[in-house]
């Protein structure tokens, strides 16, 4: 790699404005500075960056695609190709730049139309890692603009300025996988889980997992990178080809994958992408095809661990002898334990720190680097202790205190970026794993590396009752009296009520019976990681069962979806006869399969004008189809299926009980 960033006189800087109109003029050739480019996007999501529908490719083919999910003004006036034919070669967006999902196919199609440097306020911890694995540069400075402007040649030494010693190595290097070759073939575990003060339960499992590198400290602080050894790797479709083929590309055939007996595969998105409205139809369908079949071949080669969510048709036939689902619903189902550490290709694998491990999403080149030298790179971050008192009165769920965090002020300016959510408190303690799922599941929306509960009785009892497992604690797996946390955000949970969300944004959060006018809606889809899990069913069967015993069914204008997160949901249900409460209220019941979360499957919006009101985790424009989108937590979204409109539960009960 060169020591100067040189892109010449005049270069081509695209500004992610919040106006429709100055977009379109520097796609039409105007330039502007930052001044007259105005304000700037904020919360520009990896969703808009390259929609669900375009993740197939993952070859030189992405960089048509950057930013055509992009919406502004209610537009998306980014046309595919236009980033390249243009020539960008820099982009400028706002606050928490790349949040959402883990996916690398983002900065990979910045990089491959042309960009060279992104620089915005602040960026979101997968996002920013993600770019630095394939050599895409990224900076919070803005004054860089008018320094390129005139031409100017950014020393790449400046560039990396104030990151930690392991990124400016990994960024001056060209990328990790060049990185892993030449500094991580010989890895081993380092010293030992050390005695050095008191320690947050994070940090303990990290130092237990922590590998000895010639690059990295030998007992990195908070913002030092370092590598670290998962017990558990896993992947899904998605990933897969792009990871093989840029293996392929740098190390050749055969690979030799680093313990492969500890790598799990997925087919958790695609199932129903036949009846995706994102799909439908689409000249990009094939693709699909040919994405599914890379991760097979790879699957095969390799002899991995693998499960495959199936086609309705498939599962018709199958006789319930499949066991798939959601890859992170999934870990925690079978294969995460307390104490261990998992990493796997989606932002919502801290799903499994609910049972009391240290679980992370990571992009496509960390899973491929970590396949071959068995190292997944992690940047030490703080911790934030999220103390949740009192007790959560009837009606709210662990949904509305996510949707509560999600809305206060610091997490909505950043303050979660990166950090480790520790979720603790009497309320916490009285909350069931699938409801301490949802909180630990929904860190990725906070912004955080993680979430993580410390593992007790309840713990050993699902752990039980679920999976057959017999786990006794460890003395060691609780942080300790004194352990330093950046901050500690403390939540009144006796003071909380059903929430939503209103769409755009998961912190866009406000108490459900305070909306000041009715909404009504189109669409009610319960499912997904966060909401497709036992007790997120029972709470479904529960107001559902309530309505067909008090005359309400939904209303014909209302389509209903209800989506198992994994088959041991399904079959569950099934055994309490709850498919039957569900198709009597007149729901559509899928499969297991991320489905309409990720815009791939029933449920999904076809139209601008449609509302959903959603179980899932995230409501970015376009998540779920063109339409609108509030999330609520699973009794919400029954009620106001049952309403038409929007409304607790509560409300729904009294307004029958007035009529």
């Amino acid at each position: 790699m060169t020591d100067t960033l040189s892109l010449g006189p005049g270069p081509r800087i695209l500004f992610l404005a919040a106006s429709a109109a100055t977009v379109r003029a520097q796609l039409a050739g105007s330039q502007f500075s930052l001044a007259q480019a105005g304000a700037l996007r904020d919360d520009v999501s990896t969703d808009e960056i390259t929609p669900v529908r375009i993740l197939s490719h993952y070859d030189e083919s992405l960089g048509r695609f950057p930013y055509t999910g992009f919406t502004v003004d209610g537009e998306r006036p980014i046309a595919a190709g236009a980033v390249r034919a243009a020539g960008f070669q820099v982009t400028v967006g706002g606050r928490r730049y790349g949040k959402g999902s883990s996916r690398e196919h983002s900065p990979a199609a910045e990089k491959l139309a042309g960009i060279r440097l992104v620089i915005a306020e602040s960026f979101e911890r997968i996002y920013r890692q993600n770019a630095d694995n394939i050599g895409l540069f990224t900076s919070t400075d803005f004054g860089l603009v008018e320094r390129l402007q005139r031409g100017e040649a950014i020393p790449v030494d400046e560039l990396v300025a104030g990151r930690d010693a392991l990124a400016a190595a990994v960024v001056k290097s060209g990328g990790l996988l060049r990185f892993g070759q030449q500094h991580l073939r010989q890895v081993r575990p380092a010293a030992g889980p050390g005695a050095d003060g008191p320690l947050t339960l994070f940090e303990k499992i990290v130092r237990r997992h922590l590998l000895r590198t010639p690059v990295t400290p030998e007992a990195p602080g908070v913002g030092e990178g370092c590598f670290v050894r998962a017990d558990w790797r896993f992947i899904h479709e998605y990933y897969t080809g792009m990871a093989a083929h840029m293996l392929h590309a740098a190390l050749g055939r055969p690979l030799a994958l680093e313990q492969p007996e500890s790598i799990v595969a997925f087919e958790d998105h695609t199932s129903y992408v036949e009846e995706s409205p994102a799909h439908r139809g689409s000249p990009l369908l094939p693709n699909m095809h040919a994405m599914c079949e890379a991760h097979r071949r790879f699957v095969a080669d390799h002899g991995l661990r693998s499960h495959r969510t199936l086609t309705e048709d498939e599962a018709r036939a199958d006789a319930g002898g499949n066991v798939a689902g959601i890859s992170h619903a999934m870990m925690a189902e079978h294969y995460a334990l307390p104490g261990q550490l998992v990493a796997g290709t989606d932002s919502h694998t801290p799903h499994s720190g609910a049972l009391g491990c240290v679980a992370f999403g990571v992009g496509t080149t960390d899973m491929a680097n970590a396949f071959v030298t068995g190292a997944v790179r992690l940047t030490m971050p703080g911790v934030l202790r999220v103390e949740l008192k009192g007790a959560l009165p009837a009606g709210a769920a662990a949904k509305d205190v996510a949707l509560h965090l999600l809305q206060l002020p610091g997490i909505r300016a950043g303050g979660g970026v990166g950090k480790v959510f520790e979720f603790g408190g009497p309320a916490l303690r009285a909350l069931s794993t699938d409801e301490r799922a949802t909180l630990t599941n929904m860190t990725a929306e906070l912004g955080g590396l993680t979430g993580i509960v410390e593992p007790d009785a309840e713990t050993v009892r699902f752990l039980q009752e679920r999976r057959g497992v017999r786990f006794v604690l460890e003395q060691w797996m609780t942080s300790d009296a004194g352990a330093a946390y950046d901050e500690v955000i403390r939540v009144d949970c006796g003071s909380l009520s059903p929430m939503v969300a209103r769409p755009g944004d998961p912190g866009n959060g406000q108490p459900v019976d305070a909306l000041a006018q009715p909404v009504r809606v189109d669409i009610a889809y319960g499912g997904s990681c966060t909401a497709g899990k036992r007790e997120d069913f029972d709470a479904y069967h529960a107001v559902l069962a309530w309505g067909l015993a008090h005359g309400l069914k939904v209303p014909p204008r209302v389509q209903l979806f209800l989506q198992y997160g994994t088959t041991a949901v399904r079959d569950y249900c099934v055994a309490r006869g709850y498919d039957r409460t569900f198709a009597a209220a007149g729901a559509r019941i899928l499969q297991p399969s991320c489905g309409a979360c990720a815009n791939c499957g029933p449920g999904s919006s076809t139209d601008a004008g449609q509302v959903t009101v959603s179980a899932i985790n995230r409501n970015f424009p376009g998540r779920s189809g063109p339409g609108q989108v509030w999330l609520a937590s699973p009794a919400t979204v029954m009620a106001s299926a049952l309403a038409g409109e929007l409304t607790s539960f509560a409300r729904l009960q009294r307004s029958r009980a007035d009529s």
